[in-house]
């Protein structure tokens, strides 16, 4: 493999439970400075912490015993993160890797009776459609003061972002050379026929990443023009991955040419040796991820669940990531940024003004219009597990 970057800027279920002592508060105060491209929050707006408040949440959270968590961000990361939590607050905690539409549809088929606490990572599509079911609940945290956005937040208080990330294409510059044909620098280049059958995306059916590709779509197009698009898109496409971070893992190794998702996981794959990935952010426009945290309605063990959302939106939890493969921004005005999102030249606010609310009120019908445009039904090419 030619030791050679490349960074174009162009523009169900795999089970993992695992149990991962202390009871530190999690941190309501200053650390590292933000990103500079994303405008924090005066001071003034900032509450801290009643330090009487925490400490009876963490005593009640103890009395609570163990919290499960479903995890949609990478394993590496989930581990870390849940490993942390049960040696700060002694609480047993173990979890669950499942991409964001299987949490969300395991969820709505348990019906107000959730065999998990908490939903930790992964984009906020399929919780937006969890909030409009009613399976999330609302919690007023302490450290959501620290986000660096309210967009960043549900308006309800049903899920709390704690990083962003954009969506573009990774792509094996090796593979484009022998193929001799250029990298893509659009959206619309996907469809060219020279990219037939190099592409993989991944399954709307299980992945928060084609849906808010789905989404980014009509959003730029307009609904029947993006639909169109998908059916020429369709045509170009090996494979459609179960998981939103599929395709970051084919390119490198030459299974697929082209991936598209999210570009922190094609980072992740270029610092793990394969440096024959080039990062594309597409001229005309992208869109970006908020990934988020939030409480399931009926959580068998709500204070533990409480204690966790602090958590996730503290240094403490959000820090680890970098140091666990996840190079996302972080939204949180207290967190450490990972230099790596930035020295590969991606910039957080390089994107679309992203309407939440159309994604979350029409998504449903968009993925059935996107199935129909497709042929009506999903073919092989579809994988789920």
């Amino acid at each position: 493999m030619r030791k050679q970057l490349s960074v174009l800027m162009a523009g169900l279920m795999v089970l993992s439970l695992a149990a991962c002592g202390g009871g530190s508060a999690p941190a309501t105060t200053a650390a590292a400075a933000p990103a500079a491209t994303e405008a924090a929050k005066g001071e003034e707006a900032k509450a801290e912490a009643p330090a009487e408040g925490i400490d009876a949440l963490i005593e009640a959270a103890k009395a609570d015993g163990t919290l499960t968590v479903y995890g949609s961000c990478e394993e590496e990361y989930l581990a870390a993160a849940c490993k942390n939590f049960e040696k700060l607050y002694g609480i047993k905690t173990v979890y669950q890797r499942l991409s964001t539409s299987e949490v969300y549809t395991k969820i709505k088929e348990e019906n107000g009776k959730p065999s998990g606490d908490v939903w930790f990572g992964g984009t906020t599509d399929p919780y937006n459609e969890a909030v409009s079911d009613g399976l999330l609940e609302e919690y007023d945290a302490i450290n959501a003061s620290h986000l660096l956005k309210e967009t960043y937040k549900d308006p309800g208080n049903h899920w709390f972002g704690i990083y962003k990330g954009i969506l573009g294409f990774m792509v094996n510059n090796e593979e484009l050379e022998r193929l001799k044909i250029e990298a893509p620098k659009t959206w619309d280049d996907l469809t060219k026929p020279e990219y037939k059958g190099l592409i993989m995306l991944s399954n709307p059916n299980t992945a928060g990443t084609a849906k808010l590709v789905i989404n980014t779509m009509v959003q730029m197009k307009g609904h029947d023009e993006a639909m169109e698009y998908f059916k020429k898109l369709d045509q170009n496409i090996a494979q459609y991955t179960k998981s939103g971070s599929g395709p970051s893992k084919m390119v490198g190794p030459g299974e697929c040419v082209i991936g598209v998702g999210f570009l922190h996981d094609g980072i992740y794959q270029i610092l793990q040796g394969y440096d024959n990935i080039g990062l594309v952010v597409p001229e005309d426009g992208t869109s970006y991820e908020i990934g988020a945290t939030a409480i399931f309605k009926g959580a068998a063990h709500p204070n533990a669940a409480k204690l966790w959302i602090e958590y996730a939106l503290s240094p403490d939890c959000v820090n680890l990531a970098k140091d666990n493969g996840s190079y996302q921004f972080l939204v949180l005005d207290n967190a450490e940024q990972p230099k790596e999102a930035a020295e590969f030249g991606l910039d957080p606010e390089n994107t679309i003004d992203y309407d939440f609310e159309d994604a979350k009120t029409n998504i449903k019908q968009y993925i059935e219009d996107y199935f129909a445009a497709l042929g009506g039904s999903a073919d092989d090419r579809f994988k789920t597990e």
